[in-house]
């Protein structure tokens, strides 16, 4: 059993144990809160990751607060059209944000007017670490490890490395491996993973790199071979080495996405208080714990150490971006 696994359970069971008095306290700092349904808007399509996690976190919510959380996806722009819609909301904790680290961070990057300032219209509530990625290789490559790749890399000077969109971490991860190893690898932009791990399974790539979960369909078949995840051990494969392990020195390689919560930025701090205490508190139901195990999460963070990953993060995130040098949209 590993670390990762019994530090999730630990948490998991504290939680269990400290619901009840937390949500009390929550509920005496804001007793008009809440005041009808809330919104949680999802600013990815329904079915994927982030709107699965919505449901389940939005269930239990609804269960404790008396009050329906009603989830509504809008999706696109890299989740700005819903970052937007959130962060022109009243302040009052009846609208929240369930996105990802590329609506919460690439954007400043990436988007030249994504419709909202995330430092100036929106706070972070809680988040989700995120799971480590995996890197996989072809079974024809005959990569087993990050140096077999490399001299892969040299030798055949043309390599397909799938990516599930541009300015995504597999896009920066194939930037970075380039700098440190003097490499010309093209990364090959999909339209999300499941269509990238198409283009592994019928030959058209020779690497690429996602999640756990929607790797499956190339593992599960061993129709290819995992040589290394990005920052974080995966359960399932604890014997498979990151990337730092294996000798990629770049600080992109310390850091990890996530997937959080954010509501508007006058939104008072008791309710953004109580809500952090919620998604702390659901990381103990059944629901959530089974989602959170389907993609391999860890579980739920508070208010301040949220904020604390976030800031100490997205200095990372923003120069590797721009490392990129991708033209705004």
């Amino acid at each position: 059993m590993s670390a990762k696994f019994n530090r999730r359970h630990f948490i998991a069971a504290g939680a269990a144990a400290a619901a009840m008095p937390l949500l009390s306290r929550g509920a005496s700092a804001q007793a008009g809160w809440p005041s009808r349904n809330i919104r949680m808007v999802v600013s990815y399509p329904a079915g994927g990751q982030t709107d699965l996690l919505a449901r389940a976190f939005g269930d239990f919510i609804t269960r404790q607060v008396g009050k329906t959380v009603v989830i509504e996806n809008k999706a696109g722009a890299s989740g700005s059209i819903g970052a937007a819609e959130v962060a022109r909301a009243e302040g009052d904790g009846h609208t929240i944000l369930c996105s990802i680290s590329t609506t919460y961070v690439m954007n400043r990057v990436m988007i030249k007017n994504p419709g909202y300032d995330m430092d100036k219209d929106l706070t972070l509530v809680s988040i989700i670490p995120g799971a480590g990625l995996l890197l996989v290789a072809s079974l024809a490559s005959g990569v087993k490890t990050l140096d077999d790749f490399v001299a892969f890399a040299r030798k055949k000077g043309q390599v397909n490395f799938g990516t599930y969109s541009a300015g995504s971490a597999p896009h920066m991860t194939i930037n970075e491996l380039n700098k440190q190893y003097d490499l010309k690898i093209e990364p090959i932009h999909y339209r999300g993973e499941a269509p990238m791990w198409t283009g592994l399974l019928d030959g058209t790539l020779d690497v690429a790199m996602g999640s756990y979960t929607a790797a499956q369909s190339v593992l599960a078949g061993d129709k290819g071979v995992v040589f290394a995840v990005h920052t974080k051990k995966v359960d399932a494969i604890p014997n498979v080495k990151t990337l730092p392990e294996q000798g990629a020195k770049s600080k992109f390689f310390t850091i990890s996405g996530f997937t959080g919560w954010a509501v508007p930025k006058a939104t008072p701090q008791p309710i953004v208080d109580r809500l952090s205490e919620l998604f702390v508190a659901a990381n103990a139901d059944p629901k959530v714990k089974e989602v959170l195990s389907t993609f391999a999460l860890e579980p739920t963070l508070g208010f301040k150490e949220s904020n604390a990953l976030y800031q100490r993060e997205l200095p990372t995130w923003i120069e590797s971006a721009k490392a990129l040098g991708l033209e705004p949209a």
